[in-house]
């Protein structure tokens, strides 16, 4: 390292303001209400200050902040709507497809009841053909034993025919 004599540091000039702090107070006071002075013209000499320029930001900020809950808002709304819409067409349609589950039950009931009835009249058709097919056996039997008779019955009236007239020619 490099030692510094004392007679050296009265010679150099950092040592001359190290010995005068009150000069050096002053020269930084100065530059910084000059520095204070300037930006203080320079608002004045543009119009701009950030404090107003932080006031319009904000108030654009809570304009859009505003508008987009507004927004919000109607887009809720219309949503809301389309939801209630939504559910009054389901509603109709579960009405709907309650009445065709009745109406469904209901010609289910019918075609039941007339199944039922198609079965009573094919058992009483059935019923019929079998008396009528027995009626018509036993009057076949009936006429074919009456049938033997009545050949009988000719054959003698015609024997007895030929004989009378047989009788006549003599």
């Amino acid at each position: 390292m490099i030692a510094i004599k004392p007679d050296d540091a009265k010679s150099n000039g950092m040592a001359r303001l190290g010995s005068q702090p009150i000069a050096l107070a002053a020269a930084a006071l100065i530059i910084m209400v000059v520095g204070a002075g300037s930006i203080g013209l320079w608002r004045a000499y543009t119009g701009i200050s950030p404090e107003q320029d932080r006031v319009v930001a904000a108030r654009q900020l809570q304009a859009r902040a505003a508008q987009a809950s507004e927004q919000l808002v109607e887009k809720t709304k219309a949503l809301e709507s389309t939801q209630q819409e939504a559910i009054d067409q389901l509603q109709v349609v579960q009405d709907q497809l309650l009445t065709v589950r009745r109406l469904l039950a209901a010609q289910q009931a019918d075609a039941k009841r007339l199944s039922e009835q198609v079965s009573g009249l094919t058992e009483a058709i059935d019923g019929l053909r079998q008396s009528f097919a027995s009626t018509q056996a036993s009057e076949a039997s009936a006429s074919a034993s009456t049938g033997n008779k009545s050949i009988r019955t000719r054959s003698h009236a015609t024997k007895n025919a030929h004989r009378k007239h047989a009788k006549s020619r003599q």
